[in-house]
């Protein structure tokens, strides 16, 4: 029996949901955690605390490494010869180049575009990281800002979203007929009965809970973030109600968004957000600080680059207290926790491309893409604090970041409209990820390309729930379990640390097998 055979075996034991121990396993995990937060919520935040705190340090710089060696590998698979293979056996892409990156970008990009472009370089601008010593505040602070803000959201992150976890998934699954699941990346390490047994719905249990835990997140802040801007714009009531009337609006759209499928709702979505964005760029390079946004763009690009190794080995010893737990540590670990259910989404999308097409895309063009658009907002931000236009301490030293980007966004050309834009922009950002990762949950639940409409449904009326649950809660409940995708990066990465040599051997594999190589 093959092993996509006897997949599709497991998934008929329920032609809905798939394999029940992801199912039970993943969704007990929700039940769990809610569960335990309204019996006890101070020891919930207080053990995710302790747990975070704990990864930060201990795992901090294997985390930092794992990111570094993917990256410069995944760029040595792309100029060798074998990246002229085409994923999934076809000639023609199935997606348009335009919507293929639109989809790559709105889904990556929504975490970062959303809630950290505007404040974090601020944030970085009043308070020197750790590898820089210049006068915080200053004109000598503006281009390290950015580049610490880049090393966040750059070359690194993106690398390991979708480089070689992609090619080993594309190879698995188009070639060898395996299902385009998580297990699937350890299939090379442990045979097939990884694929049948219960530790295979383990890894895809735990990858699943990892994105679960990282998606509520945005979405529950999300929330918050529209409730305060429609609070600050048009004095809408800032509480719980507004809060669940846009969790229940954000929910209908990504959820639709995702039921209509990877060709319908989920490239429309990302379009419209590519155009909207393109438009609120253009409309910041023209008509605010455009002199002072190229020059710092320039500089701290350079800066990225000359300080990239410092930057990106900087460890808990020689950073300050909490400093790595709370940045780099956390950005690192919160895409590590993403990467499985993220490569299974670039897989899909990416049939017909190159191999070399998908990791450029990936690892080079869209960090490009986010470095410029963390300039246009975070740039303009600290010209805006520069001149006295605002004063983001206070906010930023709390990590108000929805604050952040309201004030920041009033304070662009247009003020009251580009807000409002950006607050739309948010909305469609979160969405994108939010039925991006509904119809990947599913794909890990079901084994299959196309998971039923129920399963996409489920699981995107389950992330929304459960962010729903969490507000009602409070605030800091969002954020302890934002910070639990922390602790999930330590197995997920255990998932991921295969790709490092077998991500090169599937590449080679496909090259052969399509004779472009000997």
């Amino acid at each position: 029996m093959s092993i996509q055979s006897d997949s599709q075996d497991r998934v008929g034991m329920n032609a809905n949901f798939g394999d029940p121990w992801v199912l039970g396993l993943s969704a007990g995990f929700i039940l769990l955690f809610l569960g335990l937060s309204v019996v006890n919520l101070e020891w919930v935040s207080d053990s995710v605390g302790t747990g975070f705190a704990w990864t930060a340090q201990v795992m901090g710089s294997y985390f930092q490494l794992l990111l570094l060696a993917t990256f410069f590998i995944a760029m040595g698979v792309a100029v060798s010869p074998a990246a002229s293979a085409k994923i999934g056996n076809l000639d023609v892409p199935e997606l348009s180049t335009f919507k293929w990156l639109s989809m790559i970008m709105c889904t990556l990009l929504a975490g970062g575009g959303v809630f950290f472009a505007a404040g974090e370089p601020v944030s970085h601008f009043l308070h020197t990281p750790p590898a820089f010593s210049h006068e915080p505040g200053t004109a000598e602070a503006v281009a390290p800002a950015l580049a610490q803000s880049f090393m966040h959201w750059g070359f690194l992150a993106w690398a390991v979203l979708g480089t070689l976890t992609a090619i080993v998934l594309a190879h698995a699954h188009y070639v060898k007929g395996q299902p385009l699941q998580p297990r699937t990346l350890l299939f090379p390490v442990f045979g097939e009965r990884l694929m049948r047994g219960p530790l295979g719905s383990v890894v895809d249990a735990v990858c699943v809970i990892a994105v679960v835990a990282g998606t509520v997140g945005p979405i529950g802040f999300l929330a918050t973030q529209v409730s305060f801007g429609l609070h600050e714009l048009f004095d809408f009531p800032q509480g719980y109600g507004t809060q669940l009337g846009i969790l229940m609006l954000l929910g209908a759209i990504y959820v639709t968004s995702a039921m209509t499928g990877i060709h319908k709702g989920i490239q429309i979505l990302s379009r419209f957000n590519v155009f909207l964005a393109l438009a609120i760029g253009l409309i910041i390079l023209l008509f605010g600080p455009t002199l002072f946004l190229i020059n710092s763009y320039t500089q701290a690009m350079g800066t990225y680059v000359t300080s990239f190794f410092t930057m990106a080995t900087i460890t808990a010893e020689t950073a300050p207290s909490g400093w790595m737990q709370w940045w780099t540590v956390f950005f690192f670990a919160w895409f590590i926790g993403y990467a499985p259910l993220m490569a299974m989404f670039v897989a899909r999308i990416s049939r017909g491309r190159t191999i070399r097409q998908m990791i450029m895309a990936v690892a080079v063009m869209a960090p490009i893409a986010t470095t410029v658009w963390f300039t246009l907002l975070g740039g303009s931000g600290i010209h805006s604090q520069m001149q006295g236009e605002f004063d983001l301490t206070e906010a930023l030293a709390g990590f108000q970041f929805d604050v952040a980007t309201l004030t920041v966004a009033q304070a662009l050309p247009l003020g009251g409209i580009m807000a409002f834009a950006i607050l739309v922009l948010t909305t469609i950002f979160v969405a994108t990820t939010g039925d991006s990762m509904s119809y990947t949950i599913s794909m890990a639940a079901t084994g299959h390309d196309e998971p039923h409409k129920s399963v996409r449904a489920f699981w995107g009326i389950a992330m929304a729930a459960m962010a729903a649950v969490l507000l009602a809660m409070g605030e800091g409940q969002i954020s302890a379990l934002q910070q639990f995708i922390v602790i999930t990066a330590i197995p997920v990465s255990l998932i991921l640390l295969p790709s490092l040599w077998t991500g090169p051997k599937a590449a080679y594999a496909m090259a052969r097998e399509q004779g472009i190589i000997k």
